[in-house]
């Protein structure tokens, strides 16, 4: 399918009503670049380009210009199967990355088979000085090893991060909740020791103290460790 083609295809499945609600959320993205298609229509779409096997074309045809040509993308990709040229892949795609939505829904099926590997890729994005390559490098480190393959040594690096911008310091702050409520004992200390920034540090307790994975009892000591005077 050419580019023209599945850009027509996207403009088919437009919801007006919807790109308006979508411009809301997203205000690094230009209104006139977003056409309103949803998710799971974008989704279904993805699996039927990559059953063809028909988008190398439209991979390689970077930078896109419609939101959801972006998305589709990010869909495409998550469902490579062969780890380094999916990598490789994500490597020529972060860049033109634009906004928090499109970031957050690229997620590899194939990194979960492949977390030694992924462990120095995470190093690499979150060493970026571009903004959605190191939320994304935050966001593979929250969903890959808070879990079975927790690994503290990512907590620490993404609360040394001194990266002055909203997208990346929400994405640490979601990121040490989250841990919180798997990993209480290791991520407690962090905010403890005063490891965040001050915006980071009341933003992930107030993360926290909002998730009904926390109990009341962790909630209110938390909440003693807010730090006052300071943005939350």
């Amino acid at each position: 399918m050419t580019g023209k083609e599945i850009e027509a295809r996207l403009f088919s499945m437009k919801d007006d009503g919807y790109a308006a609600f979508q411009a809301k959320l997203m205000p690094t993205v230009d209104p006139a670049r977003i056409i309103g298609v949803r998710t799971p229509l974008l989704r279904q779409f993805a699996k039927e380009l990559h059953k063809a096997g028909d988008n190398g074309a439209f991979l390689a045809a970077l930078p896109h210009r419609y939101y959801e040509e972006n998305n589709l993308h990010g869909f495409l990709l998550c469902e490579g199967k062969d780890y380094a040229e999916t990598v490789r892949a994500v490597d020529a795609f972060l860049p033109f990355v634009d906004n928090w939505a499109t970031c957050d829904s690229l997620s590899p099926k194939v990194f979960r088979k492949h977390r030694t590997e992924l462990k120095a890729d995470i190093d690499r994005w979150m060493a970026s000085d571009k903004v959605y390559t190191v939320r994304f490098g935050i966001e593979m480190a929250m969903s890959h090893f808070l879990d079975e393959d927790f690994d503290p040594t990512f907590l620490e690096k993404a609360a040394a991060l001194r990266f002055d911008e909203y997208y990346v310091k929400m994405m640490v702050a979601w990121y040490v909740a989250t841990a919180l409520a798997k990993q209480w004992d290791a991520t407690i200390l962090l905010l403890t020791a005063g490891k965040l920034d001050d915006w980071t540090h009341n933003k992930s307790i107030q993360k926290a103290v909002e998730s009904y994975r926390i109990t009341d009892e962790q909630k209110a000591y938390l909440r003693t460790l807010k730090r006052k005077g300071k943005t939350s």
